[in-house]
């Protein structure tokens, strides 16, 4: 009688996904930069022609704020901290 290997067999790839996606999770480590990511920070993509107008987050973080004291108080109060 012929041994079975005690590896574990290996799932098939889902369709579309070839055998070198697959990923050695042995190896992994934690993420360094979530250090970086203080309290309730949000990360937000921004579409490429509005990232190309500003250089820092400080920027689009200075106009979001100045957009944000001229919003009327209503629409101030409607929204809700996470």
């Amino acid at each position: 009688m012929k041994k079975t290997s005690n590896r574990s067999s290996r799932r098939p790839a889902p369709a579309g996904m070839r055998a070198e996606y697959r990923l050695d999770y042995s190896k992994a480590r934690p993420n360094r930069f979530a250090a970086l990511m203080k309290g309730s920070t949000v990360a937000v993509v921004l579409d490429p022609d509005v990232a190309s107008v500003f250089q820092t987050a400080e920027a689009v973080n200075s106009l979001l704020r100045s957009v944000i004291s001229a919003l009327p108080q209503e629409v101030k109060r409607e929204s809700k901290p996470r």
